[in-house]
């Protein structure tokens, strides 16, 4: 049987700063949202709608991103939909949608060098590392 296609790639920025944890068995994770604007035109009127998306990245991805990153700063993501469940402190079934990430690439400038128009730095390309929560650890170990 063939595999199913799962796969994300998205431009946005930052919504807060990364937050870098440990799991009890020592794997580093980062977890972040990014905001993603999306313009459109409707009945002659120029709109802009934002999405929000939840991310983690595990191992050295996630430990560069924590290091590196920081609140409206711009990043490229490719990755994987997951969905994860727990029952919350009331018993209540609770369940949420995250991008794990594969690949990312830096977009902002790097610090002291602005933002502009005209000055655009290329890309710093992580892709080649990986992440997605390889090695050994289980569901217990999830900080969240």
């Amino acid at each position: 049987m063939a595999s199913d296609i799962n796969k994300v790639i998205l431009i946005g920025r930052f919504v807060k700063d990364p937050e870098l944890k440990y799991t009890q068995g020592g794997s580093s994770v980062t977890n972040f949202s990014i905001a993603n604007n999306r313009s459109y035109t409707q009945g002659g009127e120029k709109k802009e709608m934002v999405s929000y998306f939840n991310c983690v990245a595990w191992a050295k991805p996630g430990e560069l991103i924590a290091q590196y990153c920081k609140k409206g700063q711009r990043i490229a993501v490719e990755g994987r939909l997951q969905q994860r469940s727990w029952d919350d402190k009331d018993g209540n079934k609770r369940s949420a949608v995250e991008v794990v990430i594969e690949n990312f690439q830096f977009l902002s400038a790097k610090p002291g060098q602005g933002e502009s128009a005209d000055h655009h730095e290329p890309p710093q390309d992580f892709g080649a590392m990986q992440g997605g929560g390889g090695g050994s650890f289980s569901d217990d170990d999830i900080p969240f």
